[in-house]
């Protein structure tokens, strides 16, 4: 309960979930990674935008990477339907979505680099020359 209150990059607050409940949001469908999505029933400013306001509740930490491209252009309104009613029409090509590892024990790590688990990579570095101005 008090992280509930204080964590904002742990799932959701009091005040998003009050949010949620004060606009009648309904929940429109949750994705492979547990996030929730949510739409409030009627549009807050029927002036200004037609539009329904779009919410992800995320599971776990907050990372806007880890919404999937066809959550993402729902949420900004790209798509009309949710993929829960309209799924993503996948190529074979594809790859999978993965978030954004940066700053993770999965980050990728090029060959010499100092962060590389087991070190730099000894033959990387025998064919590099500094570069010196001439002067």
């Amino acid at each position: 309960m008090f992280a509930q209150l204080f964590t904002w990059w742990n799932s959701t607050t009091f005040g998003t979930s009050f949010t949620l409940w004060r606009r009648g949001a309904r929940l429109v469908g949750e994705d492979e990674q547990g996030n929730r999505y949510f739409e409030e029933k009627e549009p807050s400013l029927p002036g200004a935008s037609d539009r329904k306001r779009r919410w992800v509740i995320y599971h776990g930490v907050s990372e806007a990477s880890r919404v999937p491209p066809d959550w993402h252009g729902w949420l900004h309104h790209t798509f009309d339907e949710p993929p829960t009613e309209a799924p993503f029409a996948t190529r074979a090509w594809e790859k999978d979505h993965l978030p954004n590892m940066t700053g993770t024990a999965l980050a990728y790590h090029p060959k010499g680099s100092l962060a590389r688990p087991g070190g730099p990579d000894a033959s990387v570095g025998q064919d590099y020359e500094a570069w010196t101005p001439d002067t």
